[in-house]
């Protein structure tokens, strides 16, 4: 199968094209590269055993999606690009809405005009918000998410849902994890962003070889008692 894999250059999109690779799928990459890197494209064939088509480009240019879903013929799309950062969707919400919301439109609507209708959407554990009730699970309805990140996920899963009813020949999955964490076995591949990381994990990790000097950990300013929980 020719899959296209947008944000395909980032963490969770580089390891699902070696997947795809190794399980012979013909592989188009299209990242902007805004927050992952170049580097690791030959990493990606070097693990999965094949190239792989790479296309630098932005999903919000919808004559380029268009022209990429009929140049190689695609039949199924998975969609990693996007912005991600929750606190930085705070202070630059429009900037979420269009990337996130605006972009997949126009990714989607260059899918259906060109007749690809399978479709795999990575959303967020955001889209729960918050609930009355732990562990989460999978049945839970959705919530009210907390930041615009989170709200911009949560806008295109209905979007998503809506075609699909509309469309019931859409073939359509969403994706909502929660902090993923890990690397690939070889150590060659994991979580290596561009300037200072979201999550917890690589921040530590990049403490750990030196490229940062210090993890800082909040202390006083948060009504909260010191402790360790009971899961760890």
């Amino acid at each position: 199968m020719k899959v296209l894999v947008t944000g395909g250059s980032g963490y969770i999109g580089s390891h699902t094209c070696v997947q795809l690779l190794l399980q012979g799928h013909e592989v188009i990459i299209l990242d902007n590269l805004c927050n992952s890197k170049r580097s690791v494209l030959p990493i990606i064939e070097r693990l999965g055993g094949k190239s792989a088509t790479f296309v630098e480009g932005d999903i919000r240019n919808e004559a380029l999606m268009t022209e990429i879903l009929h140049d190689h013929a695609i039949e199924a799309v998975i969609h990693f690009a996007g912005l991600k950062a929750v606190g930085e969707s705070v202070a630059k919400p429009l900037e979420y809405y269009d990337n996130n919301v605006t972009g997949t439109l126009k990714l989607v609507s260059a899918m259906r005009a060109a007749g690809v209708k399978n479709f795999i959407f990575s959303s967020s554990a955001t889209v729960y918000g918050d609930q009355p009730k732990i562990p989460y699970v999978e049945s839970f309805p959705t919530g009210t998410p907390q930041s615009p990140y989170g709200k911009s996920k949560l806008m295109v899963e209905q979007i998503l849902t809506d075609l699909q009813k509309a469309q019931p020949d859409w073939s359509i999955a969403l994706l909502r994890y929660f902090n993923p964490v890990g690397a690939h076995p070889s150590g060659d591949m994991g979580e290596d962003p561009q300037g200072i990381p979201n999550n917890l994990m690589p921040y530590i990790a990049q403490v750990a070889v030196g490229r940062r000097e210090s993890l800082a950990v909040f202390g006083n300013d948060y009504p909260t008692e010191d402790g360790t929980g009971v899961r760890d």
